[in-house]
């Protein structure tokens, strides 16, 4: 009988980290493990973190907690989204697709990219170039 290799939620955030090139200082790890330990993609504030961390016991500030999002967004394991310039969401899915907004949970969620067309963007001004396009589709339900 074959036996199944199951990664741990810690050994899978710590893996997230290493991709990323970042040390797994006790804090990173626990965040880590709180955004990819179940293997799942996540949309999250600095705020929804920080109270996962209290929750989980491994309280982390959250000055830290901005902290670390910022330098995993700077190491290429996240993206940040930003709606209404104001409030930024975490998104630990890297591949190019578009939010929803739900501006009544203020929460932010995948949108199939199949559906997007984009046919062409205006072009960018003189000495600079496009380096990324995000898509936010506000919803109200009705």
């Amino acid at each position: 009988m074959g036996h199944q290799t199951t990664i741990t939620p810690r050994a899978r955030s710590l893996s997230w980290l290493e991709k990323g090139g970042l040390r797994p200082t006790k804090q990173r790890a626990s965040l880590a493990e709180l955004l990819v330990g179940d293997g799942m993609d996540r949309h999250v504030t600095a705020e929804s973190l920080f109270e996962a961390s209290a929750t989980s016991g491994d309280k982390v500030s959250l000055a830290t907690v901005y902290n670390t999002l910022r330098a995993f967004c700077d190491a290429g394991l996240m993206r940040e989204i930003t709606v209404d310039g104001a409030k930024s969401y975490f998104d630990t899915n890297m591949s190019d697709h578009p939010h929803f907004f739900w501006e009544d949970s203020a929460t932010l969620t995948d949108a199939p990219s199949a559906q997007l067309e984009i046919k062409s963007l205006p072009d960018a001004p003189e000495g600079s170039e496009i380096s990324k396009v995000d898509v936010v589709i506000r919803l109200r339900r009705t």
